[in-house]
């Protein structure tokens, strides 16, 4: 069983008497992979910068193994912070800026010698994959070695937490994805906790034992990447985590929904009888049938090539869908879908019903894009303050 290591109670957070942080609770492990995941503005970065002691809550407790910690201050905190921008000093080689730290604590009494500390950079560049970098420049590095460089400055003090604060944000695709794997081997090597925010839903699932989605200043959900994708509680989580169909249905019966009036077996059970329900299925989950073999028929509407499969954004009774598949669509064609039970799933109303899952913009986003005097609104207000 894992121990608990930090927890959030009831912490809320306000700035000038705006709530951005609403009473949080939160329970993180000992060396759990946690990621903080939402849109910008949900509280994420927030809740980092409490665990780490930068901000002080409003109102709330933070513990640390069980000691109240929300006055203590960040360098006396267990814990170290590696941010988007990494912060490394230019007229330093890679050896002394993951030493910075250790010689500041050696000139406070610390009982560090030079050989200690010289073991211990070593160990943590090769920990990061950077031996026989020591003596580089660091303006010399690419974006992901000096991204190594900050994580192994943050490590060589050897914290119990390591807070990540959007680290991959200034890297490209590819480098991004590297350096997923990376940051998954290099929190196996250390065996601390590793917290890590972002927005990126592939970034969240592909690295962390835990996902807390955030909406709002509150906490929409917590679970594995796999009980997050597979059974979203509410629409938001649902529409945030990958792409979804998100449409109005009626839980007839248990394992029964209803959806465009046609009945479908579902997974689901515990709802009311004819209870108004969302129902989420992913563009994965339906299959393209002919359309006398089809549970429900639609007119393609758009046809998007996208490397190793199809977008199609299909018509159903004026509800537009996302459907993934390696077959070609041919636009106006009429198709049928058929969606196994286990490719549906039924979530209860709330607040989010009824603003997500609807793909009728998909065509006109594209139209958009190749129009050349289309402009977003908001590129439209920074031209109009610059003219003004």
């Amino acid at each position: 069983m894992s121990k608990e290591l930090i927890r959030l109670t009831q912490c809320t957070m306000a700035f000038d008497g705006e709530v951005v942080l609403n009473s949080m609770n939160l329970v993180i492990n000992d060396k759990e992979f946690l990621t903080l995941l939402g849109p910008s503005g949900c509280g994420k970065t927030t809740t980092l910068r409490i665990i780490g002691g930068f901000v002080t809550p409003t109102s709330g407790d933070v513990c640390f193994d069980g000691v109240r910690i929300n006055d203590v201050p960040p360098h006396k905190r267990a814990v170290n912070t590696v941010f988007q921008k990494y912060a490394l000093f230019p007229h330093l080689n890679v050896y002394e800026n993951v030493a910075f730290g250790l010689r500041i604590a050696r000139g406070k009494n610390s009982r560090l010698s030079k050989a200690e500390i010289d073991e211990r950079v070593m160990e943590m560049l090769a920990v990061v994959s950077l031996k026989g970098f020591e003596h580089r420049d660091v303006s010399s590095l690419s974006g992901g070695q000096q991204q190594r460089v900050a994580i192994a400055r943050a490590l060589v003090n050897r914290p119990k937490v390591l807070l990540l604060d959007e680290p991959l944000g200034a890297l490209d695709m590819r480098l991004r994805k590297d350096m997923q794997n990376e940051l998954k081997r290099i929190h196996e090597a250390m065996g601390i906790t590793f917290i890590n925010v972002t927005h990126d839903q592939e970034e969240a699932l592909a690295m962390s034992d835990t996902v807390v989605v955030m909406d709002g200043g509150e906490i929409q959900q917590i679970g594995s990447p796999e009980a997050i994708y597979n059974e979203p509680v509410n629409a938001f989580v649902a529409d945030f985590i990958g792409e979804s169909n998100i449409v109005d249905g009626t839980m007839i019966s248990d394992g029964v929904v209803e959806i465009f009036g046609r009945k479908f077996k579902c997974l689901d059970k515990g709802f009311g009888e004819n209870e108004p329900v969302d129902v989420v299925i992913r563009p994965e989950d339906v299959d393209i049938v002919n359309v006398k073999d089809g549970m429900l028929t639609g007119t393609v509407t758009n046809t998007t090539f996208k490397g190793v499969h199809y977008d199609v954004i299909v018509d159903f009774k004026g509800f537009k869908w996302l459907i993934q598949t390696t077959d070609f669509c041919p636009i106006d064609s009429r198709i049928g879908i058929k969606i196994d039970p286990d490719g549906i799933h039924v979530m209860k109303k709330s607040q989010y019903s009824g603003m997500f899952g609807d793909y009728s913009s998909y065509s006109a986003e594209y139209d958009d894009i190749g129009d050349a005097e289309y402009m977003p609104e908001e590129e439209t207000a920074e031209v109009e303050s610059y003219e003004a």
